[in-house]
């Protein structure tokens, strides 16, 4: 990966970091719509879905054993400050119990960043998938906290991101209540939600287990379809009750065609909208940022599209947060990671940094540009640590994303309105209005 438009960055006084453009954003991703270009004959994050579905075919090693430990892990709280010895001390291969085990003792960040591997997490859509219309699923994505819900033995637990409880509660869902066992009590199933604070509703948007069948190696258009079906052989969808503490919900999921993104878009949903989630029908539930599933933002469909201060307003600022690698390089999220500078020496040890911490740093508007389709920041300002409950860097999709949202929000809202969204499916660009 060669070091392709490095410029100086400074952070306080001095000039600390070093920018590498190592994966810059093309002028298809941040130039005006109305602006015509030669689209490449296949972008980046489209070579990174091909691999993605090539991977995946390789990785159907007992996904029993994953659905088992992560289900273990999410209803066992952690028990110590005790680390798990690490696989090159084990005399014998892992089992799904010594994963739970581990995981049960893990604390802090490291905690945070085992839980919130499990989850599968979108990239910021760069462009229009090829065969949209008949290899995509899209639904609007309900605004509120992502979480892994599990029901095993007679309670449902859910855990947020950073592996913290959420709710520790009665459910319809199987063995999530005392009153609700059948089979066996130790059978469980594991849910991926968003939790809507306004209705206080689940509302479910994969499936990675149930009645403990793993469906991790299903594909998406699979899961969907027992999201739907197998939610309906219980009242877990009924209104809240003595031994039904929260509503689970399905979210109304569509065919990219035409009229699927208007409905997705446009539509009415019993939620608030944070912006729309666009999944390939093949993909395996795969933890972690994969390019098969997607996300898209804008002022129409979600009010979280850049970061803004305490009155909503967009800051003269925004703010990207990097990890510290072992050579002092700042990168992203990534797999591989996106090198976007480093930090020298000195400023390390003074300010007692240690790899793997998360850092937040601010930009100005001014210090971004476009240098033959590329881009470039020229100054990056540390401001300090994130939130502790943080437990990964931003990936480059997000902040290519915010940027291009943040700079050119205004002219894609006029280019294009909202009921138009057939541009979407037959442009050569990125998605507009959805």
């Amino acid at each position: 990966m060669g070091e392709r438009g490095i410029v100086d960055c400074v952070i306080g006084p001095g000039p600390l970091i070093r920018y590498c453009d190592c994966s810059p954003l093309s002028l298809s991703a941040m130039a005006p719509p109305h602006r015509p270009y030669k689209r490449p004959a296949i972008s980046d994050q489209q070579r990174r879905r091909d691999l993605a579905l090539q991977a995946q075919s390789s990785r159907r090693a007992d996904a029993q054993a994953r659905a088992r430990s992560l289900a273990n892990s999410l209803l066992s709280p952690p028990s110590s400050a005790e680390t798990a010895e690490s696989d090159s001390e084990r005399d014998h291969e892992p089992t799904a119990t010594d994963v739970a085990t581990a995981a049960s003792k893990l604390r802090g960040s490291d905690a945070r960043r085992w839980f919130a591997r499990h989850i599968m997490l979108p990239e910021w859509m760069a462009d229009a998938p090829p065969h949209l219309a008949s290899d995509w699923h899209v639904f609007a994505r309900p605004a509120g906290k992502r979480c892994l819900v599990v029901s095993c033995n007679g309670m449902t637990i859910s855990r947020v991101r950073n592996g913290s409880i959420l709710h520790r509660f009665p459910s319809a869902l199987p063995n999530g209540s005392k009153r609700d066992i059948s089979g066996p009590a130790s059978s469980y199933s594991i849910l991926d939600c968003i939790f809507h604070e306004p209705d206080e509703t689940y509302y479910i948007i994969d499936m990675i287990c149930w009645r403990g069948y793993s469906l991790y190696d299903c594909t998406a258009e699979f899961r969907f379809f027992w999201v739907n079906s197998k939610l309906m052989e219980t009242t877990a969808s009924d209104p809240p009750s003595t031994y039904h503490r929260y509503r689970f919900s399905v979210v109304p999921i569509y065919e990219c065609t035409l009229e699927g993104l208007e409905a997705a878009y446009s539509g009415s949903t019993p939620y608030m909208k944070d912006g729309l989630l666009f999944y390939n029908k093949h993909v395996h539930y795969q933890a972690g940022i994969t390019p098969l599933a997607l996300v898209w933002k804008d002022e129409a469909c979600s009010q979280y599209i850049i970061d803004t201060d305490s009155k909503g307003q967009v800051p003269s600022e925004q703010h990207v947060v990097l990890e510290l690698q072992e050579d002092g390089k700042l990168a992203t999220s990534d797999d591989p990671p996106v090198v976007f500078g480093s930090l020298d020496n000195e400023f390390i040890q003074k300010t007692n940094l240690r790899p793997g911490n998360l850092l937040r740093f601010a930009f100005r508007d001014e210090r971004v540009k476009l240098v033959d389709g590329k881009m470039e920041i020229s100054e990056l300002q540390f401001v300090g640590r994130p939130n502790r409950a943080r437990a990964f860097a931003d990936s480059h999709s997000k902040v290519s994303g915010h940027l291009r949202m943040h700079f050119y929000r205004e002219k894609i809202a006029s280019f294009i309105p909202s009921s138009q969204i057939s541009c979407f499916v037959h442009s050569g660009f990125v998605p507009v209005c959805c």
